[in-house]
């Protein structure tokens, strides 16, 4: 059974075949072409984390795609209850033909997918993001930025983050991440990634200054600074990440058609400038409807993958 959990357990050839099948699909669908490849299919949407791009692409995509999707929330189940994360997968996966889950604890999800009897894709977890990713490759691909990438990554060693090496590693393309001191990267997922990144011949950098990371940089992309459950250290973490707001004058310092990425939700004055979120929102937008896209040609990916069909 072929999960998506992290890029990690996937190709170069497999990534990019992901993305052409989205791109193919979103295509169709601005020609008002809609192929049901996962018609009659249910997707169990499985949130502990709340979410608004998430839960709409995959609802939205389900149903262009004539499957329903299921919202279940850690509220509304007996997996908020006490219920083993095993007897919930089982359960789950013997009603559903796949499940996405949008959870806290990476092991969380491992657990659920090494019980399930279907797919189960990654929405998000503390550890990795890999469907966002998906969707920043795809927009860059469309944007003819996915030749020599140099791409720098500025602010919280987070999920995002973890996510932006995995591609970098199987995709082969230089990476520079800079975070304050104390907020690095996970020792271990850059470990693993480093060990990808000798055979793709990937570059990755990890340092604490912004400005070095952004130099010379084709693309540039930051994420919340306080993500979900980090609330109690927002004053701390504003004060502590001073100097890494993407602005007009860091971004003065990458390359002159470089391109700026944001996964959302965007907090200007703080990750982000309002003038320089305002002058690159297009692509920004652009990234976020991506979610739709790549995130179908991943379902009908997986779909093909497991039951060649």
């Amino acid at each position: 059974m072929r999960h998506f959990l992290t890029l990690k357990d996937f190709t170069k050839e497999e990534i990019l075949e992901i993305i052409d099948t989205g791109l193919s699909i979103k295509k169709n669908l601005k020609a008002n072409i809609y192929n049901q490849e996962l018609k009659n299919q249910t997707l169990a949407m499985i949130f502990e984390k709340s979410s608004t791009r998430t839960r709409v692409s995959f609802e939205t995509g389900m149903f262009q795609l004539g499957g329903h999707a299921l919202f279940l929330s850690n509220r509304d189940i007996h997996l908020g209850r006490g219920e083993p994360v095993k007897d919930t997968a089982r359960v789950i996966s013997s009603m559903c033909d796949m499940v996405m889950i949008r959870t806290f604890e990476h092991s969380m999800i491992e657990e659920f997918a090494s019980y399930s009897r279907v797919p189960v894709i990654n929405g998000l977890t503390d550890s990795y993001h890999p469907v966002q990713l998906l969707a920043d490759y795809m927009t860059l691909v469309e944007h003819g930025m996915d030749k020599n990438i140099i791409a720098a990554y500025v602010g919280d060693g987070n999920n995002m983050t973890h996510s932006w090496m995995m591609l970098a590693a199987k995709l082969g393309f230089e990476l520079r991440i800079a975070t304050p001191k104390g907020y690095e990267v996970d020792a271990k997922i850059l470990d693993d990634a480093q060990k990808i990144a000798k055979e793709s011949k990937a570059v990755i950098k990890i340092m604490n200054d912004p400005k070095e990371a952004v130099k010379g940089a084709s693309v540039v992309t930051t994420d919340t600074w306080v993500s979900m459950g980090q609330e109690d250290e927002k004053e701390e973490r504003i004060k502590t990440f001073k100097g890494f707001m993407v602005d007009d004058e860091m971004m003065s310092l990458a390359q002159k058609d470089a391109k700026f990425l944001h996964c959302l939700p965007a907090y200007r004055g703080l990750e982000v400038s309002e003038e320089l979120f305002e002058k690159h929102s297009d692509i920004i937008f652009s990234e976020a409807e991506n979610r739709l896209h790549a995130q179908k040609g991943l379902m009908v990916w997986l779909k093909k993958q497991n039951f060649n069909s």
